[in-house]
């Protein structure tokens, strides 16, 4: 199965989504967006596939978000989209794309719904947060 994650290696929720999918049996093509930014055509692709809008991918948290200004409902998704170009960090992450999806994974163990083999087994999350218990059964 080919799977692509954009991934920040500095974010714990996109370390715990690449774990998931590595326990998974599957070696995906990483893409470390933040030196390695998408275009804006893959940016756009990925969030309607994800069947999200474009305010809703935006990250807030440690970004020139509101420097910006992109609280500001008059901004169109052009504009949100040019700053996603201009600062690469404001994607929300990690995305990943498998054939059978592409998810904003976030939380995590939402990679599990687009991975040809879903059961990975016990699965505990960086911080102790148990996903998968010893039984194999989804926690949440």
């Amino acid at each position: 199965m080919s799977v692509t994650i954009y991934h920040n290696p500095e974010c714990g929720t996109s370390r715990n989504t690449l774990a998931m999918i590595r326990q998974s049996g599957v070696e995906p093509e990483i893409i470390a967006y933040l030196t390695a930014p998408p275009t804006r055509a893959v940016v756009e692709k990925m969030i309607a596939d994800a069947g999200l809008s474009v305010r809703e991918v935006l990250r807030q948290k440690d970004t020139p978000y509101d420097q910006l200004g992109l609280a500001d409902a008059a901004r169109t998704d052009a504009e949100l989209l040019d700053a996603i170009g201009q600062h690469p960090i404001l994607l929300n992450r990690p995305f990943v794309v498998t054939p059978l999806g592409t998810r904003l994974c976030r939380p995590s163990e939402v990679v599990l719904d687009i991975l040809e083999n879903p059961d990975i087994g016990p699965f505990t999350k960086e911080d102790g947060e148990v996903v998968i218990d010893a039984e194999g059964r989804r926690i949440r």
